[in-house]
């Protein structure tokens, strides 16, 4: 596979990584600030019964919940912009979006999948960035291995 098609392909992965975690960092927030608190949890760790979200919460707990959602967006804004320039093959996009995107999907992994509350499409968006950083790296190495063996 030529190497611009495995860096455009891992810009498509990550336009739907971010523009899924954009969306949902605002909807999320919109939640929160709507006082839909269990709503808004139970789209985070859908696993858990929505009745048992259903309770008071304290505002530092609310903030913090807004904090993640916040994440969420702008992990989202980055990596769907990043998704531009890695389309145009370059490497320090696909690093930065390998970085942000793939720090708060291992998050995600560690405490929501692994702890078995994660709904759809939740792993899939793991998969996802999974995907576009091994394609990405893919790319950038085959890349490399290309020019040593023409300038030999």
């Amino acid at each position: 596979m030529k190497r611009s098609t495995l860096f455009r392909t891992s810009a498509g992965l990550w336009a739907v990584w971010g523009v899924f975690h954009l969306v949902i960092g605002v909807y999320l927030l919109f939640l929160l600030s709507s006082g839909r608190i269990a709503e808004a949890l139970h789209g985070i760790a859908g696993q858990m019964d929505l009745s048992a979200l259903d309770i008071d919460y304290p505002i530092g707990a609310v903030a913090t919940v807004k904090q993640h959602a916040f994440n969420l967006a702008w992990f989202g804004l980055v990596t769907a912009v990043g998704s531009i320039w890695i389309w145009k093959q370059n490497v320090q996009a696909a690093a930065l979006c390998a970085i942000i995107g793939g720090f708060g999907d291992l998050g995600y992994f560690i405490f929501i999948d692994l702890g078995d509350l994660a709904v759809f499409p939740g792993p899939q968006m793991t998969w996802i960035a999974g995907s576009a950083i091994a394609l990405s790296a893919y790319a950038y190495f085959r890349g490399e291995s290309n020019k040593a063996s023409v300038e030999s």
